[in-house]
């Protein structure tokens, strides 16, 4: 995927919220999360680190997310050096941000797209319905597509929370 594209699903790709009354009641989540991308393909000379990451769009019910799932959220459509976020919306993707600051991070490998995808789905799943036993301490997930090896990070709020961390 060009470059170009990846702009153009941050700008015209999402879709609009999908009123009640047409979907008879909505599944509020327990809290709202936040999609960002962070696209590094082509880095400009002396960014700084983070200066390409952005926030793409918050949501709190299951019908948004589905949405923004099935037509754009997908790892195996960015190009290499690129990063799908999911965090609670009022943490950044960043380990200078408060609340992951004292964090760590869990990582999965995968060499092939079709498992990335599922990966991040089957993740994506759990954080949203808060299927962690220690859901106060995640921060989000992070999916990375490179050339050679994908990867998912599950970021934490403390490192030193080794029961979050097994």
């Amino acid at each position: 995927m060009a470059t170009e594209e990846v702009a153009a699903v941050e700008v015209v790709a999402v879709p609009a919220a999908v009123p009640e009354s047409e979907t008879g009641s909505i599944n509020k989540l327990e809290r709202q999360w936040t999609f960002w991308l962070d696209n590094q393909s082509k880095p400009k000379q002396g960014a700084a680190w983070g200066s390409s990451l952005r926030k793409v769009y918050t949501f709190d019910t299951v019908q948004e997310f589905w949405s923004l799932y099935d037509q754009i959220f997908k790892p195996s459509k960015l190009t290499g050096n690129a990063d799908f976020h999911l965090f609670k919306t009022g943490i950044e993707p960043k380990w200078e941000d408060p609340e992951c600051a004292n964090g760590g991070k869990w990582t999965v490998s995968s060499n092939r797209k079709t498992n990335l995808d599922t990966m991040w789905l089957e993740t994506l799943m759990a954080l949203i319905g808060e299927q962690f036993d220690d859901a106060e301490d995640i921060c989000g997930v992070v999916a990375s597509v490179r050339h050679r090896q994908d990867k998912i990070s599950l970021w934490t709020k403390t490192a030193a929370n080794e029961a979050a961390q097994v």
